[in-house]
């Protein structure tokens, strides 16, 4: 079977149609569903009762620096290490060290 050149350029140009149709259709579906997520996770958090967070002792003798957010776990990293990661997160995140709060700095192994 012979196709012409305007049947083929017809055939061509309906192909990529239908296949561009679909995408936009796949995009549509994937938008709403990611939507249909964000909302369930929205009313799950919604409805779930605020934990009040547990403090974390304070020693008795060493007042608290004006400013601090409490005690910090330090697991096997030394304090000049956890003072320069805080710094570099606290950089890189744009935002104050004092308005920042750091439970524990663990290295990963």
């Amino acid at each position: 079977m012979l196709v012409s050149i305007p049947e083929a350029g017809l055939l061509a140009v309906l192909g990529y149609g239908i296949v561009f149709s679909g995408l936009a259709v796949l995009m549509v579906v994937v938008m709403l569903l990611g939507k249909c997520f964000t909302m369930k996770k929205a009313k799950k958090s919604a409805a779930e009762p605020a934990i009040a967070p547990v403090a974390a002792p304070v020693q008795a003798e060493i007042p608290a620096a004006p400013g601090s957010a409490g005690a910090l776990k330090m697991h096997d990293v030394p304090p000049k290490t956890a003072a320069m990661l805080m710094a570099i997160v606290a950089d890189k995140m744009g935002k104050p060290l004092n308005e920042l709060r750091f439970i524990s700095i663990k290295e990963v192994k």
